[in-house]
């Protein structure tokens, strides 16, 4: 059996399904989502998973009502203050993927910096909370700061393009989480999760604890990772 996933990145989906189930607004699933996040991190860091990235607003998340969006960056802002003493206590590193556009509130992006700031020099479990992300943007930007540098064609290789992503220091993904049952990859870290596990449990976000993370954690120390190669167990023969 393999050790532990060095790299885990969760799709947190499910929060507006779980309000509905309730009779409640979907801003209610958001809100109740905020405990989830705090039991995975303890359950990460505790676990021994050194990078831990959660997918918390996309890029296509723009098209959603604009209540609901207002909602978000408020709520992002309120928990994104209100544990920054717990994640620096844990001595977790906390960095911010996206945060580009420019309906991006000014004061949230601050409160983003400001945390990053706070943990920079934590030696433990890294934190990348994907905010106004998406993994086709990060892609476009690598070629075109590759353009701009003014690198050949031809002494393109996956390495150096993989140095002009965002934060290039970061691992490729071992596994990817996603809740409530849905199996895509919803423009998520692209480059990075070309070969990474995926995991798709049927709890929706709000519901998903630590018991069912460490779950997922043992699928992916039962799996067989070939990246392309044939079963250890086997001659050579395809199957």
């Amino acid at each position: 059996m393999r050790g532990v996933p060095r790299h885990v990145a969760c799709v947190m989906d499910g929060n507006g399904r779980w309000a509905q189930q309730r009779s409640l607004p979907r801003t209610a699933g958001h809100r109740a989502a905020e405990t989830t996040v705090i039991d995975i991190i303890e359950a990460a860091r505790g676990a021994g998973v050194e990078w831990l990235s959660l997918y918390a607003f996309s890029t296509e998340n723009w098209n959603r009502p604009g209540c609901e969006v207002d909602y978000l960056m408020r709520l992002v802002r309120r928990v994104v203050r209100k544990h920054a003493p717990l994640l620096l206590a844990r001595g977790i590193r906390c960095r911010f993927l996206g945060a580009a556009d420019s309906r991006v509130p000014r004061e949230l992006t601050r409160d983003f910096e400001d945390l990053a700031t706070l943990t920079a020099d934590n030696q433990g479990m890294t934190l990348t909370v994907a905010f106004d992300h998406g993994g086709r943007r990060d892609i476009v930007e690598a070629a075109r700061s590759l353009i701009r540098s003014g690198t050949p064609a031809e002494e393109v290789t996956e390495r150096l393009f993989a140095a002009h992503l965002p934060f290039p220091d970061t691992p490729d993904v071992d596994l990817v989480i996603r809740t409530s049952g849905e199996q895509r990859i919803s423009n998520f870290m692209l480059w990075q999760v070309a070969y990474a596990e995926w995991v798709f449990p049927e709890a929706l976000w709000p519901d998903f604890r630590a018991p069912d993370f460490l779950a997922c954690l043992h699928t992916y120390r039962r799996r067989d990772r070939r990246f392309g190669g044939v079963p250890r167990q086997t001659n050579g023969d395809l199957s």
